[in-house]
């Protein structure tokens, strides 16, 4: 299966104390890809990039099979885009701002926008600078839909909205991503948000991507293990080692890429293994942030 997107070596600064440093994305075509990432870790950086808005310092960017910033108009007409502070101007009506979006995309389904709007309840006659905040966020999802993208790229796209209107927006993503083979590239610092809609994951901290995994490996990978006669040169695993840390006489380990049979690998090296946890998505994330910040010192 190919890429919708793949950057390799992407490199970027922004003035002395933001870097983006060697990210590697591989977003297969017509998976939902969830970009995450704590606030300022580079996730708006990066979306900018991929969409020609900033220029690298090197790297290669490509989407949908084209290179970026290269053919960047042909991606783009092929592309939905949710910034994370919508663009929409304040002083037209839903129903002007509909047509006008359309002007610029000739397959764009007025028929599916007009469902999309009734769906969401938005009144046609507001004008735009009239709406809340949920509902300018409904209505942008019901515009970069409409258009039938073959790529779909969302910024924050539920940030500050409550959560009937974030149930709302995801519910519409989902039914559209059922209806063909887009695919979805969602950034996002909501851990728990991305969990029943995306099938891949891609963690970034301090510009630096941490890990790319799918979905299930990243709600079943993680453990923290309590074990008894740990060894104290941990050497080749068949795991990825997070971390550890003394608990009394007993070592806790935190580790990725877990499966049932590596516990044979401990009582290869004379250890006993107590207890095995399940950490959810919200303490697995954090275990990869802590692995990532300590190895960089």
């Amino acid at each position: 299966m190919s890429n919708a997107i793949e950057t390799r070596d992407l490199t970027y600064r922004a003035g002395r104390h933001f870097e983006l440093r060697d990210v590697g994305l591989n977003v297969r075509e017509g998976s939902i890809y969830g970009f995450l990432g704590p606030n300022g870790s580079g996730k708006t950086t990066t979306i900018r990039l991929l969409l020609g808005m900033l220029r690298p310092v090197r790297g290669t960017i490509s989407l949908l099979g084209r290179r970026v910033p290269d053919d960047i108009a042909r991606v783009m007409a092929h592309t939905g885009y949710v910034p994370e502070r919508p663009h929409l101007y304040p002083y037209l009506t839903v129903e002007q701002a509909v047509r006008y979006h359309a002007a610029f995309y000739p397959e764009f389904d007025g028929a599916y926008a007009d469902e999309l709007q009734r769906s969401f309840s938005i009144p046609s006659a507001q004008k735009l600078g009239a709406l809340s905040k949920g509902e300018m966020g409904k209505l942008h999802i019901a515009l970069v839909l409409a258009q039938r993208p073959r790529l779909l790229v969302l910024d924050e796209p539920t940030d500050g909205l409550d959560p009937v209107v974030r149930r709302d927006v995801l519910s519409a993503l989902l039914d559209f991503c059922s209806q063909g083979t887009a695919t979805v590239f969602i950034s996002s610092h909501l851990v728990h948000e991305l969990e029943r809609i995306c099938d891949w994951v891609g963690v970034l901290d301090g510009g630096k991507l941490v890990v790319e995994l799918p979905m299930q490996g990243f709600k079943n990978g993680i453990k923290r293990i309590r074990l008894a006669h740990a060894p104290s040169l941990v050497g080749d695993t068949p795991f990825v080692m997070l971390g550890r840390e003394m608990s009394g006489l007993e070592q806790v380990w935190v580790v990725r890429g877990w499966q049932a049979p590596m516990v044979q690998w401990f009582e290869g090296v004379g250890a006993e293994v107590r207890e095995i946890v399940d950490l959810d998505l919200e303490e697995g994330f954090v275990e990869l942030l802590r692995s990532s910040r300590t190895s960089a010192f």
